[in-house]
């Protein structure tokens, strides 16, 4: 199934994927589902899109209104997806090949965080704990202190104990799952 921007300047508009590459695209009705509950926190947003695949969360955003969004995907074919995707939307973004853990071992490079993150990282099918997963540590100085993540993975994966992040919500849809994260704070100071 083709996969499109739902709404905004780019609305209706199909986006490609790589031929060869086994991405996981995020759904229309999912991505559908995720936007609508961030409506009010989209417009002048700072996005990064992390294992960006076909780069249809950050466009979606940026089509909304996002001020930003920065792509990190380490597959080349990918990464020459997301910039023609931005290309034929006619939008513009910051698109990074790499590896998003290596991406996240240094500060954001202009020292701002980002508003909302966006994580699909490739997963195993098979039960388990996202506790101790490195996002949770890694994305700490990458977001800014009214900001949130929202994580998609298997969905018999769950985040019982998120350490310094608030679970706002957790739902699934068939086999994926989301979960939607903010920094805990104790006046105004990261909990440790």
């Amino acid at each position: 199934m083709p996969l499109r921007v739902i709404s905004g300047t780019a609305g209706g508009l199909l986006l490609k994927s790589p031929k060869r590459h086994a991405l996981r695209p995020t759904q229309d009705r999912i991505r559908g589902v995720i936007f609508s509950s961030l409506a009010e926190k989209i417009p002048g947003a700072r996005v990064l899109d992390l294992y960006a695949g076909t780069g249809s969360f950050g466009i979606e955003a940026l089509s909304r209104g996002a001020e930003s969004a920065t792509f990190v995907e380490q597959d080349r074919e990918a990464v020459q997806c997301i910039r023609d995707n931005l290309a034929h939307c006619h939008l513009q973004g910051d698109v990074r090949q790499g590896d998003v853990t290596t991406f996240l071992t240094s500060p954001p490079s202009d020292g701002t965080p980002y508003d909302l993150i966006f994580a699909d990282p490739p997963y195993l099918k098979q039960r388990g704990t996202l506790d101790h997963d490195p996002l949770l540590a890694n994305l700490i100085g990458w977001i800014s202190p009214s900001g949130h993540f929202v994580w998609e993975h298997y969905a018999q994966q769950q985040l019982e104990d998120a350490g310094n992040w608030e679970i706002v919500r957790q739902k699934s849809y068939g086999e994926t799952g989301l979960t939607f994260l903010r920094l805990l704070h104790k006046k105004g100071k990261i909990t440790f």
